[in-house]
């Protein structure tokens, strides 16, 4: 099979990535588990320096020449692929990420109720964590598309690369791919402000100037949705701040606690009957959360969560007890992803 097809088998499995690597044959990920593709030979570094040049343009040719390492986007029929070419011992490596083309709603997703209200903020940061695979992009996905058919403003997207395909509907949507519209997320940012915005949506907060530059947007009065790679909520704050110098990290948590609007932490568990479930944990900056951020207490930010779910605040724990409950998940899974395991041992 060509690189194309290959593409294509991937979607038509179900799969949400295929993994092309000399020396191996192509290894698709399904449900969260990766598998070989029957029948298909090894892949030699010559076959993949093919697949590669199928891929790119000239100019992206030399970007990957130059780098040794390319993201982009990536069409076929109904689905889009977010593709990133790197080297691995001197070979050409080919990762695709599967996008289908419909955006689900918040409602498939099964968000709870609370981040609807979120999303209709005029100012505010949102920010939406979880390891790499976990369905940050098609959450993500999910908030902009509720925002584009219930509200009426500008929302301007910064993406590397272009994922999902908006159409505007009460909204307008502007999405603006690193590299061919942008030279960097902070320069995006930056001359956002004078593309009159009212929602901003960044891909990824990569470094400091990003993060810096997407709070001012946040206390500028924009609703600004990001996504960072951290694993719970107390995580995600220290992670923002530790990225700051020390002396300019009592300021940052001053302006962290003012624009915070809720961090949403999620997984992805393999569902009993097949597939896979979202376990969340939703912290909602309360005057509580805010002060504990100031006070940089944030150790202590896991107690709030748990005790304040009459404000929609949801631990993990209290989410994987309810997707047990539900019989969506099995009790081994649960366990395993619970900080306190024993709270499902009341459960028959």
């Amino acid at each position: 099979m060509n690189v194309k097809e290959l593409f294509v088998l991937a979607a038509n499995r179900g799969a949400s990535d295929l993994h092309l690597v000399a020396g191996l044959p192509p290894v698709l990920r399904i449900d969260g588990e990766l598998e070989y593709i029957d029948g298909e030979k090894v892949l030699t570094s010559k076959e993949l320096n093919a697949m590669a040049d199928s891929l790119l343009d000239p100019s992206k040719k030399e970007r990957f020449a130059a780098s040794r390492e390319l993201d982009v986007g990536f069409a076929i029929d109904n689905y889009r692929y977010r593709v990133n070419l790197h080297y691995e011992r001197g070979n050409i490596g080919i990762v695709a990420r599967v996008i289908n083309e419909k955006i689900q709603s918040l409602e498939e997703l099964g968000m709870p109720k609370v981040v609807y209200n979120l999303l209709g903020l005029k100012q505010g940061l949102i920010l939406l964590t979880g390891p790499t695979g976990c369905g940050k992009s098609t959450t993500l996905a999910a908030m902009v598309e509720y925002i584009n058919n219930n509200r009426f403003c500008n929302i301007i997207t910064l993406e590397d690369p272009i994922e999902y395909l908006f159409k505007s509907k009460k909204s307008i949507v502007i999405q603006r791919q690193l590299g061919s519209d942008m030279l960097s997320f902070s320069e995006g940012l930056k001359h956002a402000l004078r593309q009159d915005p009212n929602v901003i949506m960044v891909g990824e907060m990569r470094d400091l100037e990003t993060i810096a530059t997407t709070i001012t947007l946040a206390e500028t009065g924009h609703l600004v949705l990001a996504t960072l790679h951290t694993y719970n909520a107390a995580q995600t704050i220290d992670r923002i701040i530790d990225t700051f110098p020390p002396h300019q990290q009592n300021q940052i948590r001053m302006q962290v606690s003012m624009v915070l609007a809720s961090v949403i932490s999620q997984r992805l568990l393999p569902k009993i009957e097949g597939g896979r479930v979202a376990a969340r944990e939703l912290l909602i900056n309360s005057p509580a959360v805010a002060n504990l951020i100031r006070e940089n207490k944030i150790a202590q930010i896991k107690t709030v969560i748990e005790t304040c779910s009459k404000e929609g605040m949801m631990s993990i724990d209290q989410d994987l007890q309810r997707l047990y409950k539900e019989k969506l998940i099995t009790k081994e899974v649960a366990q395993s992803q619970m900080d306190n395991p024993e709270l499902l041992e009341k459960f028959k």
